[in-house]
């Protein structure tokens, strides 16, 4: 999944009912969001929550009674955001001493006794399968105590509580399908963060999609950890159960406007069914991220990836076969534990093969208590790795660009998602490929689906004109 960015979300829009309620009368919540897709809709959870309890959210700290931070734990520069974050919070502490402070999280279950014991800006500390008890922890923390739980789960899906949307525009929404995971890739922290893997009803999940279809939205995200290992299975008849292919039927089954896309999946464990759904669904999107992290089976066993190179490649080539238009995107890690050149020539020979869309490409970054942590030496000099990295992004760019030009005298039908960030005259959208598409504004709105020719493009973004 992509991660170490701050999500930025409007909370000052037209409530419905899958909306932020707003109240001047209620206590204030102001919640900040770092890291992965499934933080962001953690975050939504965490707002339903609340307003079952009386909040209202807020976009200004200065005027929030709780101020919570959604974190992640999976590189040590994301962690380094938050603290620095909470270095501001503890000046509007200073000001208004009776606001709560809250860390969430992946972080807050790494971290649990060095936030509460070192920070004193922190008040509560909760885990991403304890946010059910966030009302009772804030009556601890406003009765004088600190309010802690991190306690993993190993049923906790949160099936039966429908996020308050956060976004502005009403056309995107995501929906966790799954919690934790079970792959403990030897340099992850997220299955000691976020526990073991468990997936949700499927019911559940299908009329969460319908509700926010009828409330307007025209594309849903469906998020795990690893959506292809998804499996259902009927706790009353164990012969009744429902995998990831046949989840992506049932939701694209509601209707063909609608549009799904999911993330991430895991080479391991992507099946031909799940191809051959996309394939058969004009409505499921024609792009698959698929996580490699290197080019070297030698690096490959050692992160415990499960596959070789040859075994990726094999589903590269099938899902060029059965989705020939299809975008594929990937993470890439820079200088794991022993990386050595030819190591590192893997990498990019590979990259080179596939002929990536886009990538997520980061340096190693050892994260205490993982496998990697305690059996391996980080011993790849930080300077190797940021110019391995280097490397990789430099040619990345490349094949970016180069897979932007192919698209360009095309036709694409665009979901216009916003208007353009340099102009209010000109919308900005994607394809099925996920690729962002700029054009002219026209009569369109935000929600329409427009066909678009492109007409030029830089490697980040396609120009186009609507037909």
């Amino acid at each position: 999944m992509h991660i170490g960015k701050k999500s930025t979300v409007n909370h000052n829009i037209n409530p419905k009912n899958i909306r932020p309620v707003f109240k001047e009368s209620q206590p204030k919540l102001h919640i900040e969001t770092y890291g992965c897709q499934m933080n962001v809709n953690d975050s939504e959870v965490v707002v339903a929550i609340m307003q079952q309890h009386g909040y209202s959210v807020t976009n200004s700290i200065e005027e929030a009674d709780i101020i919570l931070v959604n974190t992640c734990s999976i590189r040590d520069n994301a962690e380094q955001r938050v603290w620095g974050r909470l270095n501001e919070f503890k000046q509007q502490k200073k000001k208004r001493p009776n606001t709560i402070v809250g860390v969430i999280g992946c972080m807050a279950e790494r971290l649990k006794e060095q936030l509460i014991e070192k920070e004193k800006t922190v008040d509560l500390v909760v885990g991403p399968d304890a946010y059910r008890d966030l009302p009772n922890l804030v009556a601890q923390v406003e009765s004088g105590q600190k309010g802690i739980n991190v306690l993993l789960s190993r049923e906790e899906t949160y099936a039966d509580i429908s996020p308050i949307r956060l976004d502005a525009t009403g056309v995107s929404a995501y929906i966790s399908i799954m919690r934790g995971c079970n792959n403990v890739c030897s340099y992850c922290v997220v299955p000691y963060t976020r526990g073991g893997e468990r997936s949700r009803d499927p019911e559940t999940i299908v009329n969460e999609a319908k509700v926010l279809l009828d409330n307007g939205y025209k594309e849903v995200v469906l998020l795990g950890q690893n959506v292809d290992s998804y499996k259902w299975t009927d706790s009353k008849n164990s012969t009744k159960s429902v995998n990831f292919a046949q989840l992506l039927e049932m939701v694209a089954l509601l209707s063909p406007r609608l549009r799904v896309r999911f993330a991430t999946s895991h080479p391991k464990d992507m099946s031909n069914g799940v191809l051959y759904t996309m394939a058969m669904y004009d409505n499921i999107c024609n792009c698959i991220h698929l996580p490699v992290q290197s080019g070297s089976t030698r690096m490959l066993d050692l992160m415990n990836r499960k596959y070789s190179r040859e075994d990726y490649m094999e589903r590269i080539n099938k899902i060029r076969e059965i989705i020939p238009d299809c975008a594929i995107t990937t993470d890439v890690i820079a200088g794991f534990c022993t990386e050595t050149e030819e190591d590192h020539k893997q990498t990019i020979s590979l990259m080179q093969e596939v002929g990536y869309d886009f990538a997520y490409m980061f340096k190693y970054s050892e994260r205490p208590n993982t496998k990697a942590a305690r059996h391996m030496k980080d011993d790849v000099l930080d300077d190797i790795k940021t110019e391995r990295l280097n490397e990789i992004i430099a040619l990345q760019n490349k094949l970016s660009e180069l897979s932007n030009k192919k698209d360009v005298g095309k036709t694409f039908e665009v979901l216009v998602e916003n208007h353009s960030k340099r102009s209010n005259d000109f919308l900005s959208g994607r394809t099925s490929q996920n690729k962002v598409v700029v054009f002219p504004k026209g009569k369109y709105e935000i929600g329409d689906y427009v066909n678009v020719k492109v007409t030029d493009c830089t490697s980040a973004t396609l120009i186009g004109e609507s037909i």
